[in-house]
């Protein structure tokens, strides 16, 4: 290389190195980091070519000086450019943003018409890379650098603000905020006044370097975003406004002459100046214009109507002016408010309105005066009318502005106040929650609103009212308002979850330990219920359930078994999968310290097993807690393995799943498992509910269990202390569950009567069914359905002493009223066939009437024409005469029964009437109480029970061997005789014709026979 190139080549060095330099700092710029990134890819592929060019033999060319002068030149400029966009104030840049661009636009291109002018064609290049390079440069030169929309709306709102001397503080706080938006700072106020502070001292920095078009420009920029809240602290506002309000002086100022339009008479709002150098009210000299005059109204000259010039000095004026009064007007106004005159009062409120309405510094002027605190106090007012001014005042001097704000916050009970018009009328409520919404915008205010006492239950009450914008104003202050833990608590606690289940869900250890805490403590409708578990709840709170923290476990546990008492929401637990996680907590956690959570455990499943019973019959595919033996297993052993609490809840699960379309499998485990010997040893537990929901237990599993394992787990023992229950017991659930257990304990052998027998258990189950007592309690009826079912084995015929000794304590009365007052359709059917086992022995008790014998036979006393059924003397107590007792119309009704069981049971005990030689007294006696043709309803097709048709036919077959009977009623029984032979079975085919033989309907020989 000669000595001509070595200054070249090391000028070239340092270019490539100053473009690197770019390349790595248009990362860091503040603004236009898009256009600064679009340079360094063109200096990227610049570089490679410029490091070759570098290495070879350049010589020395004019061509080859210019176009390194002017690189070196564009790339010192592109990196004073890149640093100013690195260090210097945000805002400032934003405001040069144009000007920014401009200058990458001319860098990039005069870079471009650099390299066009490098000798490439010394250089060995292949066609390829010299066509790369030409492309390069053709884009750099056509390359358009342009600002953002944002930042070009944020530049147009700046012009136009200035244009139009728009001075509203509520502009000048939208458009410091979008410029924060997009320069990427902080909205808060103390980082706003920082910059605010650091873009003056670069205009300073402007003005010396005597830029002045540039600092008139910045002053302008200054004068417009000093009017936000964020430019001066709420003291400096304040000492800038009394100092110039003392200036004014105490009385307004009439207006000047030249104030007054000359058409209008009136004080110009838009003053324009005409071709003849008048003055006039822009809309007023139109209208003139507009009815065809051309010439001046003052002097008469003719007009240029295209002409109508901005009169900005006497606008100032006039704005001036009006300024000034209203600044005094305000100051001077206060002590009306504070009148014990309500109508003065309100003119003075919708005088401020009209002011606050006008523009916003007159509204700024009424804050910095303190109007706050005396209007605050004007919502105490009885007047609802100056409640509703004072509360719309409120709205607009809070609107988009902190001050305000929190002037509001600090007014003597102004939250509370406010709140308390949430409670009051459609209007006044509307703008207290208009208000605190404004209210919740500011950081410092927010936290107190949560505080008043009702105001979230109030919010969340507007916030399902038919008034949409009331209803969207309370659901976005209560947005506003969820910053709080303790606000989103209140929330739930008023029923509105929203919020709670977010931070369920979403929030730290600490706030969901809360909200799960939350929700296991409060008090929830069925409907909420519902809603938590559509809302997602479940989910977080499994999550929570899996967490290795005992404590979060077992509220955790809590929160759900809150929910799992509407049994359809335990349905769709169970159908979630949530039985197996509970099962393993109460297999596995067994030490003391996880009591509390074991037993919240056990309530649950307990609700989870409820709602097993009450699922739809529709339901495709029902249900079921315990899919697995060893799960039925392992629950029902832990009765003898845990505390009373837990004991408990397992026996009442156990007791929802005998309901449940699972009973039958649930019943037959339980029984597998050694289910009975533990529910007797229970009966004897010092815990009386832990032995009353075993009793209950065992109650609905003795009716399905085989003698043999009754016989060998039950013994004298044991039903001594059910009769000791049933009598001393102050729990009737309790006895009733004793009493059902008696009543279905095998009735052979005879040894288990025999031990209630001894026990005196005849006499304490009877005394349930005389007691009046207890005729509110809910389970009355229950009571005297298993103290009647349990008297059956009393009445049995096979064993005449007992069945005298239940009728000496008065047993067969009771059971007459029964047929009528059982409330229960079991209670009648036990009341009949306990009848019905008593009248079987009648005909052999009753007594054999003495006949005298001799002449004077004829003069004895009228003798006793005996028991007109079983012709001896008979009595209740004595024979168990069912005539005697009045029974038999009792039992007729009874036939009535809806229930074919009912029906069947005082059937048979009728039909006892009219066995053997009884059939024609006892057919009588049926006959007057219309039995027979109740009888005869019975062989109908409706009647779906065969064994009620088939003892109704026997009846029947028996009855109408009787002539005047089978003329009574045979022609009713004809037809339903004639269907059964056709679709009966045989025996009742073979019956029914047997029967239509004796109505002549049928021969002897029939093949029916």
């Amino acid at each position: 290389m000669d000595s001509a190139s070595g200054p070249a080549s090391e000028l070239l060095s340092q270019i490539v190195e100053g473009m690197v330099e770019i390349i790595g700092s248009a990362k860091e710029v503040f603004l236009k980091k898009c256009c600064f990134q679009e340079l360094a890819l063109y200096l990227e592929r610049i570089v490679p070519v410029l490091k070759e060019l570098n290495a070879k033999d350049l010589g020395s060319s004019e061509g080859l000086t210019n176009a390194i002068e002017i690189l070196n030149r564009e790339v010192k400029a592109a990196k004073r450019l890149t640093a100013d966009c690195a260090t210097r104030n945000k805002v400032y840049l934003l405001m040069n943003s144009r000007n920014i661009t401009r200058h990458l636009q001319d860098i990039s291109r005069e870079i471009s018409r650099a390299i066009g002018l490098l000798p490439m064609a010394t250089l060995d290049l292949s066609s390829g890379i010299f066509e790369d390079i030409t492309g390069l440069c053709d884009e750099m030169q056509r390359a358009e650098f342009k600002a953002s929309v944002a930042e070009e709306e944020i530049l147009e709102r700046i012009e136009s603000g200035i244009q139009e001397r728009k001075v509203d503080r509520s502009y000048a706080n939208s458009l410091l905020a979008q410029i924060a938006e997009t320069v990427g700072i902080s909205n808060e106020r103390f980082v706003l006044k920082k910059e605010l502070e650091e873009f003056k001292d670069e205009i300073e920095n402007a003005k010396l370097r005597k830029d002045q078009a540039e600092a008139i420009q910045m002053d302008q920029i200054i004068a417009l975003l000093e009017r936000a809240d964020a430019a001066s602290s709420p003291k400096e506002k304040e000492r800038k406004y009394f100092t110039k309000r003392r200036s004014l002086g105490s009385q307004p100022l009439e207006p000047l002459q030249s104030f007054y339009c000359p058409i209008t008479r009136d004080v110009m709002v838009d003053p324009v100046e005409t071709s003849s150098g008048q003055t006039f009210e822009r809309s007023a000299i139109e209208k003139w214009m507009a009815e065809g005059n051309n010439l001046c109204p003052l002097t008469i000259t003719p007009l240029d109507t295209s002409v109508l010039r901005p009169n900005k000095t006497l606008r100032q004026s006039i704005e001036e002016w009006k300024d000034r009064n209203t600044m005094i007007t305000i100051a001077t106004m206060k002590s009306k408010l504070e009148s014990e005159e309500e109508d003065e009062v309100l003119g003075c409120l919708g005088q401020l309105e009209d002011l606050c309405l006008q523009n916003d510094q007159h509204r700024e002027w009424m804050v910095l005066e303190n109007y706050i605190p005396v209007i605050i106090q004007l919502l105490s007012s009885k007047n609802r009318d100056v409640r509703h001014n004072a509360l719309d005042i409120l709205c607009i001097l809070a609107k988009d502005s902190d001050d305000a704000k929190e002037r509001v916050a600090h007014a003597n009970n102004a939250i509370e106040l406010i709140v308390r018009s949430l409670g009051r009328r459609t209007g006044e409520r509307k703008l207290a929650v208009a208000l605190l919404l404004e209210l919740s915008k500011c950081n410092k205010v927010k936290d107190s609103i949560g505080k008043v006492q009702g105001c979230i239950l109030l919010l969340v009450t507007m916030s399902r009212s038919d008034d949409s914008q009331a209803a969207a104003d309370a659901k976005q202050l209560l947005d506003n308002l969820s910053f709080s833990d303790h606000n989103i608590i209140q929330m739930a606690k008023a029923n509105y979850f929203r919020h709670f289940l977010l931070r369920l869900s979403t929030g730290p250890d600490d706030a969901k330990f809360m909200m799960a805490s939350t929700l296991a403590e409060t008090e929830l409708t069925d409907h909420n219920k519902a809603s938590l578990y559509d809302g997602g709840v479940l989910s977080p709170l499994l999550h929570l359930v899996s967490s290795d923290d005992i404590h979060m476990k077992t509220v955790a546990v809590k929160a759900i078994r809150n929910l799992s008492s509407l049994p359809e929401n335990g349905r769709k637990m169970i159908e979630q999968g949530i039985v197996r996680p509970l099962l393993d907590i109460l297999f596995r956690h067994g030490s003391s310290s996880s009591s509390n959570l074991r037993e919240q455990v056990a309530v649950t499943i307990m609700h989870l097993a409820r709602s097993t019973v009450s699922q739809e019959e529709s339901s495709p595919v029902p249900v079921s807690l315990l899919e697995t033996d060893e799960d039925t297993f392992m629950l029902f052993s832990l009765v003898n393995l845990t505390g009373p609490a837990v004991q408990q809840r397992i026996l009442q699960t156990f007791q929802a799943l005998c309901h449940s379309p699972s009973a039958s499998y649930i019943k037959i485990k339980l029984i597998e498992s050694s289910a009975v010997q533990a529910l007797v040893q229970l009966c004897e537990h010092e815990n009386s509910d832990v032995r009353s929901n075993a009793l209950k237990l065992f109650c609905y599993l003795v009716k399905d269990c085989e003698t043999e394992i009754i016989m060998e787990h039950v013994g004298k023992e044991y039903i001594d202390t059910l009769v000791k229950i049933i009598q001393k017991s102050d729990d009737t659930e309790e006895a009733v569950s004793a009493l059902g257990i008696i009543s279905h304990l095998p009735e052979e052998p005879q040894i288990i009567t025999e031990w209630l027998q001894d026990s005196g258990a005849l006499r304490v189950i009877f005394k349930f069914l005389q007691d009046k007592t207890k005729k509110n309690d809910p389970h009355k009826n229950q009571l005297v359905e298993n103290a009647v079912g349990a008297m059956h084995r009393f009445t049995l015929p096979t064993n005449l002493e007992r069945q005298k000794k239940a009728a000496e304590i008065g047993l067969i009365p009771v059971l007459v009223k029964l047929l009528d007052s059982g409330t229960t359709t079991l209670t009648r059917k036990y009341a009949a066939t306990c009848l019905a086992q008593f009248s079987q022995s009648s005909f052999s008790l009753s007594q054999q009437l003495t006949r005298h014998k001799g002449m004077l036979w004829c003069f004895s006393a009228q003798h006793d024409p005996g028991c007109i059924v079983h012709g001896g003397i008979c009595t209740v107590e004595s024979s168990f005469c069912l005539v005697e007792a009045d029974a038999i119309r009792p039992l007729v009704r009874v036939l009535e029964d809806p229930d074919f069981g009912v029906c069947e049971a005082s059937l048979d005990a009728l039909l006892t009437l009219i066995e053997a030689e009884r059939l024609q007294c006892g057919s009588k006696v049926l006959a007057e109480a219309d039995a027979i043709p109740s009888m005869i309803r019975f062989l109908s097709s409706s009647t779906s029970c065969p064994s009620l048709q088939e003892k109704a036919l026997c009846g029947l077959e028996r009855i109408f061997r009787l002539p005047e009977f089978k003329l009574k009623y045979g022609q009713s029984a004809q037809m339903p005789l004639v269907d059964l032979t056709q679709r009966g079975s045989h025996h009742v085919k073979s019956l029914s014709a047997r029967i239509l033989a004796h109505l002549n309907v049928l021969h002897d020989q029939s093949s029916f026979f």
